[in-house]
Formats: structure tokens, sequence, C-alpha cells
């Protein structure tokens, strides 16, 4: 024992100040383990969004063809199911409606086709949708 009273009652304190210095790191790394979680999910979900984004473009790009090829709604084939490289696992649902109208009131009327096209890549929790339409005549 130390015959100094100062030195005997400071005796022991390193011991809670430890403790509770590795509580407050274990928490910093379980919060920070947290947010890299939720930020990696939010990246896969974005890139799924992306890809439906694309999807519903090219299907609406086929749609465009087909449709103007045979000159009407029933020539379009849906949906398309897509095998290239990035688009692998996504479909496009494609569906069609056409009216016939006179454009800037001069005849004859010409057909407008309105094409709508729904992009889907993924399922579950990671499903992303996207829809695009397009109008050609």
């Amino acid at each position: 024992m130390s015959p100094d009273p100062f030195i005997r009652k400071h005796r022991g304190a390193g011991l809670p100040v430890a403790l509770f210095v590795i509580t407050v790191l274990a928490l910093v790394v379980a919060a920070m383990a947290n947010i890299q979680q939720g930020t990696g999910e939010a990246v896969s979900l974005q890139i799924q969004s992306q890809r439906a984004l694309f999807a519903a473009e090219s299907g609406a790009q086929v749609g465009v063809r087909q449709v103007l090829a045979g000159g009407a709604c029933g020539a379009l084939t849906s949906p398309k199911v897509f095998s290239a490289t990035g688009l692998a696992g996504c479909r496009a649902v494609i569906s069609c409606e056409s009216i016939s109208a006179e454009l800037n009131g001069s005849s004859p009327e010409e057909v407008i086709f309105t094409l709508t096209s729904a992009g889907r890549c993924g399922s579950g929790l990671d499903l992303a949708e996207r829809i695009v339409e397009v109008k050609v005549r």
C-alpha cells in the first residue's frame, strides 16, 4: 500500500473507463455495419431499377418496330423476355392502343399508336419495375 492517500483514492478507476470506451467503440462499429448494409441494398436496388428502365425502353423499341411494320396493334407480340447479358432475367410487357385523328385539322386521318412498355427485373424485395410510354404515327 502506498502511504500517499491521493494515490489510494484513484486506485481501480482505469477498469470502468476501459469498459466504457470498449462499449462506445462496439456501438460505433455496430452502427457503421448497419449503415454499410443499407448502402449495399440501396445500390443493388438502384442497379435493378436501371435494368428495368432499359428493359422497358428495349421493349418499346421492339414494339414500335412491330407495330409500324404491321400497321396495327395486332402485330405486337408481348411479353418480351430478354436473354442478353445486361438484361438477363428481365422482361417487358407491351400494350398498344390506336386512334385515328386529323392532325393539324387536315385530312386524311392518321393512325396514332400509343405503346406502353413495363420493364421488370429481379424478384421479391429486389424487384424493380419501370414504365415507358411512346406515341408514334
